[in-house]
This record gives structure tokens, C-alpha cells and sequence, in this order.
């Protein structure tokens, strides 16, 4: 794909907003040379932004974490994706935002010092959800060690680790792949996972080694407001193996069914009754924030 056959939805860069094809960023930004920075994707439906204010402080919490000064308040941050996200001419939106630790000569793995200028980039695509089939008829995985270092809760623009593994999940003809790290669940190389197991709905905890997705904690939120049996605890290989039921959860793919993981059934091989009934609670609410039109 060259510049001049690059969408032209308006995009924010650095202050500006412009076409996306027209915006460039110099090849010495450490986002570029070290994936130095970190990002957050957001739904957006009917044009309500999902869940802002979540990303929002994840996004913080991510910056922090890597010792980039975060260059907006929340308020800010608010005001600058509402901004981008009212100028697009389609409703339903995947919003990508994205900060790196900025421009700086010579290269160097150390920060720059003095420091230099973050880059923020923003842009929206047309949100894309998986076909009813797969909400209906659920998806296939394969599980893979997880060769990730040991701060997976940062969402980091250096994704190899996760690129490797969703190609080996898109050459299997699985919809993703389970990292498994010494005999434990950990998540999915693009989303967290649930497990059902008699009735129960078992999740595992957040850490260092899982990014704590947005919809993963609205998925807890909503199990506790209609009193689902729920656990959040560690999560063995064996137990995934075993579960009734396999969910993955992700901003742009809200909740799929996973009815078969390494070519064997998960339960009965299909969706299963607590998935049928967070499915319809998960809508039900999003149907909810729409109809108010609010930023929640």
C-alpha cells in the first residue's frame, strides 16, 4: 500500500488534525526504532464512545509505567478523542491512540536527556465486529507458550510476541491463540479468557503477566450486578482443557464463544448457557449506553 492509497479519514497528529494519508512521523521517533511507547483501541458505537474513561486511565496507567509523561489530563484526553471521533463520516468506530517517548538523536536505548516531546497519534477505522455466525456458532483457537516478557499488564507497542502468535492462530484457521506460561492461563494473544465450569464463571486474575482488558472488567462488573457465580483466581492448563465453556473478550471483538481449542471440543463443541446469558446481558447494557448517548 503506498501514501497516495491510505485512507483519508481525518487524523490527529502532534496538535494537528489532517488527513490520515497527509501525517508522517520522522524515522528517528523511538516508536518507530524501539516500539517505544504504548496505545489503547476503543469502540465506538452510534457514536458513543465505549468505556472512554477506562481507556483513558489505562492509558495513564501504561505511560506511567514505561516513564512517559502523559502529555494531556483526562480531560483533555476526553475532549480530543470525542473531537476525532465526531469529524469521522462513519458511526460506528474502532479508535486507535497511540504515544511514543518521542523523537531523539543520536539512537540510544537509554531515554533521551534532556527529555523530548511525546508523540501522540490518533486515528479511527470503521469498526469491524466478527459475523453473527461466530457469536452464534463460536470460534476455533490453539493454545502456544507464551514468550512474552514479564510486564504484559503495560500495553506496549512492541507486540512481536503477540504478532507470532496470531499469525500461527490465522494459519491454523483459528480466530486466536491461548498462551498458556508454565502450566497456567494467562490470556490470549489479543484478548482475555473465560472459563465456565458447572455454572461457575472462572476468570484469571490480573498482573504483571496479563493486560487487564476493559471488557474483561465489564464482564466482572456485569457477572456481579446479576449475580452470576463467579471466581477470579489462577487458571490451570488443565482446567481450560476441562472447562464447559471457553469465552475470549476484547474491545473489537466484545465476547466470542470458543468451542474447540487444539482441534478438541470445548464441552459440548457449542456455545454454551452462561455464555447465551452474558451475551445478552453484555448487549442489553451496550444497547443501554447508546440510547443515552453518553461517553461511559
Amino acid at each position: 500500500m503506498t501514501v497516495a492509497t491510505l485512507p483519508a479519514q481525518l487524523a490527529y497528529l502532534n496538535g494537528r488534525f489532517a488527513p490520515l494519508n497527509e501525517l508522517q512521523v520522522s524515522v528517528l521517533d523511538r516508536g518507530f526504532l524501539f516500539g517505544d511507547g504504548v496505545y489503547e483501541m476503543i469502540p465506538v458505537y452510534s457514536r458513543c464512545i465505549f468505556r472512554l474513561a477506562e481507556h483513558i486511565r489505562r492509558l495513564g496507567r501504561s505511560l506511567a509505567a514505561v516513564g512517559i509523561s502523559n502529555p494531556h489530563t483526562e480531560a483533555e484526553w476526553q475532549q480530543l478523542l470525542t473531537q476525532l471521533m465526531a469529524q469521522q463520516d462513519f458511526a460506528d468506530q474502532s479508535l486507535y491512540v497511540q504515544v511514543t517517548r518521542g523523537v531523539a538523536y543520536p539512537r540510544n536505548h537509554a531515554f533521551p536527556q534532556p527529555a523530548v516531546a511525546p508523540t501522540v497519534f490518533a486515528f479511527s477505522d470503521p469498526l469491524e465486529l466478527p459475523p453473527a455466525s461466530q457469536y452464534q456458532q463460536g470460534v476455533h483457537a490453539l493454545t502456544v507458550r507464551d514468550i512474552r516478557w514479564l510486564r504484559c499488564d503495560i500495553k506496549a507497542l512492541s507486540l512481536l510476541a503477540n504478532v507470532l502468535a496470531k499469525q500461527q492462530a490465522v494459519d491454523a484457521r483459528c480466530a486466536e491463540a491461548i498462551m498458556l506460561r508454565d502450566g497456567w492461563l494467562i490470556e490470549g494473544a489479543a484478548s482475555n479468557i473465560f472459563l465456565v465450569k458447572d455454572g461457575v464463571l472462572l476468570a484469571p486474575p490480573t498482573g504483571e503477566l496479563m493486560l487487564a482488558g476493559i471488557t474483561y472488567e465489564l464482564v466482572l462488573e456485569l457477572a456481579q450486578q446479576y449475580g452470576l457465580p463467579l471466581a477470579v483466581r489462577p487458571l490451570s492448563e488443565a482446567e481450560l482443557r476441562e472447562a464447559d465453556e471457553v469465552w475470549l473478550t476484547s474491545s473489537s471483538k466484545e465476547i466470542l464463544p470458543i468451542v474447540k481449542i487444539d482441534d478438541q471440543p470445548v464441552g459440548n463443541g457449542r456455545p454454551g448457557p452462561i455464555y447465551q446469558t452474558m451475551l445478552s446481558v453484555y448487549q442489553s447494557y451496550k444497547a443501554t449506553v447508546m440510547r443515552r448517548g453518553e461517553q461511559v
